[in-house]
């Protein structure tokens, strides 16, 4: 083999050879622990006689029996509609301020904007655990300050921890750690607008506001789009609020959530067939709402574009 020939196969080779760790790292950390899974959730224990002595317990074909099992569960059908509700609060609310701030921070007039901004996206450094421990404690009538104002002001001291309110607390938690992430999101986008575009609308007249919300907003709706695909995503998966809210309150079952349930199946219950089925389930819905949602958004800009 020629020297040149060596050479165009190496230069050939290179981008492989790059991609190589990466694509090694997914299948080992991503694709086979899914492939596993899926595997998992067509089988089953058997159990012959008392399940004493050895061979009495054998992993056996089980075929759809998980997942017919997994859809007929009332548990996870009452959790995930839990999640929807906890979804409609959440989404709307977060992406809503994280609009607002990164207008808010885009403006002329605004003060200490790096201070503001670092502000803002601070509580998403927190791990969602420790957040969710936090507003938990304070939460609690027996040693939160803000139930101690409201006692010696001889205010209502609504019970946040029970009940409907249970919803608004944990989407407190979830508001106050992602908005500064999706605000980013979007006051990249808007810091990425030429800055003629506002030259132009202002000569012919536009009001602040008017730039806020017939250039700005339009401009960054793919931001919006992109932040509104991982707000659902994370709301499908939560997790960490209720699990960490579950000691502190009885309102709270171990199955509020669809992935509660499947944590309770597999480690509480040892079974972890029908949790796999469970959370192949979850994975499924989550990647149809979320194709379904982005193929709606690209409908509607392909159509905007043609207009």
């Amino acid at each position: 083999m020629t020297t040149a020939r060596r050479r165009s196969y190496g230069v050939k080779g290179a981008p492989y050879a790059f991609l190589l760790p990466a694509t090694l790292l997914f299948a080992l950390f991503f694709a086979l622990p899914i492939g596993y899974a899926v595997y998992l959730s067509f089988r089953k224990v058997h159990v012959s006689g008392l399940g004493l002595g050895a061979g009495a317990r054998k992993e056996v074909w089980a075929g759809l029996e998980n997942y017919t099992d997994t859809l007929t569960d009332s548990e996870l059908g009452h959790g995930a509609l839990r999640v929807l509700g906890y979804g409609c609060i959440v989404v709307p609310v977060m992406l809503g301020l994280a609009l607002l701030f990164a207008l808010m921070l885009d403006s002329d007039k605004v003060r200490f904007a790096p201070f503001t901004r670092l502000a803002i996206f601070l509580p998403y450094a927190i791990p969602g655990v420790v957040a969710a421990l936090m507003w938990g404690f304070l939460y609690l009538p027996d040693v939160s300050p803000f139930y101690y104002l409201l006692e010696k002001l001889h205010m209502p001291q609504p019970d946040l921890l029970d009940g409907g309110p249970l919803y608004l607390a944990m989407a407190n938690i979830a508001v106050w750690g992602g908005t500064g992430f999706n605000m980013i999101v979007i006051y990249t986008s808007l810091q990425a607008i030429p800055a003629e575009v506002y030259e132009a609308a202002k000569l012919d007249g536009a009001t602040p506001l008017q730039i806020a919300l017939r250039i700005k907003i339009p401009m960054v709706a793919p931001s919006l789009v992109l932040t509104f695909f991982f707000s659902i995503i994370a709301t499908l998966q939560v997790f960490n609020e209720p699990t960490t809210l579950k000691p502190l309150t009885n309102s709270l079952p171990l199955t509020w959530s669809p992935l509660m349930n499947v944590y309770q199946d597999a480690f509480r219950k040892g079974d972890i067939y029908q949790a796999a089925a469970e959370a192949v389930i979850i994975a499924l819905a989550t990647l149809v709402l979320s194709f379904g949602f982005l193929r709606a958004a690209n409908r509607r800009q392909k159509q905007e574009a043609a207009r």
